[in-house]
């Protein structure tokens, strides 16, 4: 019999998902716990509808990030440090610090774990960093570090 899973059953499959199971397995214990509906005419083309609705938000989502990146890429963030004797750069500018001047200064607000950086920024001068905003769109933003 084939079913469409209403929640992700491990060992079977995952939600929205068309399995094909044994009718004893679907009729006591899928459906009357409601894991799984029939694949008749109606489910299927339900299905079809969220699965194109879903399409279509992952593809607003995507544009939004692009533009986004395309915004981000103009933008050039200024952290002043306190430099010591021969330029040395006491502390660094972490990704922390790099989403809450994005959030004060443009009002974008960006996970700190998307701040693609090994390290905190140690050095004065201008870096490009990358900042991963969705799925395949990845974001150059200028960081320019100077002395105090």
């Amino acid at each position: 019999m084939k079913v469409i899973l209403t929640q992700d059953i491990k060992g079977s499959g995952k939600k929205d998902e068309i399995i094909n199971t044994s009718d004893g397995y679907a009729r006591n214990y899928l459906f009357p716990k409601k894991l799984a509906v029939e694949a008749n005419a109606e489910n299927l083309a339900k299905l079809k509808a969220k699965q194109q609705a879903n399409a279509y938000k992952k593809d607003q989502e995507k544009e939004e990030a692009k533009k986004l990146a395309e915004k981000m890429g103009k933008i050039m963030l200024t952290f002043p440090v306190k430099v010591g004797e021969n330029g040395k750069v006491f502390g660094g500018i972490s990704s922390k610090e790099i989403a809450d001047s994005l959030q004060k200064t443009h009002q974008i607000t960006v996970d700190k774990k998307k701040i693609d950086m090994k390290e905190a920024i140690k050095e004065l001068g201008t870096k490009t960093i990358s900042i991963k905003l969705y799925e395949g769109v990845t974001a150059k933003l200028k960081i320019n570090v100077i002395g105090q």
